[in-house]
């Protein structure tokens, strides 16, 4: 089904209710792919991996950024959860996985603000380029 780091289990809960858990097989994978891409500044310690469980969702992984105003009231530095769909993601194949997990990380603007960067699909700030780009860097 999926892989869980030592003692650690899904919980069940009402049907409905979406379950996330630390991911630290996945942070790993983020590590590694990070290490491989070059000019990167992003602080791989602040992005956080989850997997979830009873998601309904038609996505594979979901990015989240901690915006700008939560960064001030808590006063805290720009962080990233980025959540794998344990339904779809852990049935996929590794090179899959990767491809997956560097689509997300694509979202991550290169100044680590907090914030996301959207799908765009023209000109320079093409959005599928740099996830192709990624891809051919780190594979």
């Amino acid at each position: 089904m999926q892989t869980l780091g030592k003692g650690q289990k899904f919980i069940k809960s009402p049907k409905n209710q979406v379950n996330w858990i630390p991911a630290p097989d996945v942070k790993v994978r983020v590590k590694d792919l990070l290490e491989k891409l070059e000019n990167t500044s992003f602080d791989a310690s602040r992005i956080f991996c989850f997997r979830s469980e009873n998601t309904n969702t038609r996505a594979i992984a979901r990015i989240w950024g901690l915006s700008r105003i939560w960064q001030q009231a808590l006063d805290v530095k720009p962080a990233y959860s980025l959540e794998v769909i344990s339904e779809k993601f852990d049935r996929m194949g590794k090179r899959q996985q990767d491809e997956v997990l560097l689509h997300e990380l694509a979202h991550i603007p290169n100044n680590f603000s907090g914030a996301l960067v959207p799908h765009i699909r023209r000109g320079k700030r093409n959005f599928y380029t740099k996830v192709k780009g990624m891809i051919k860097l780190s594979l």
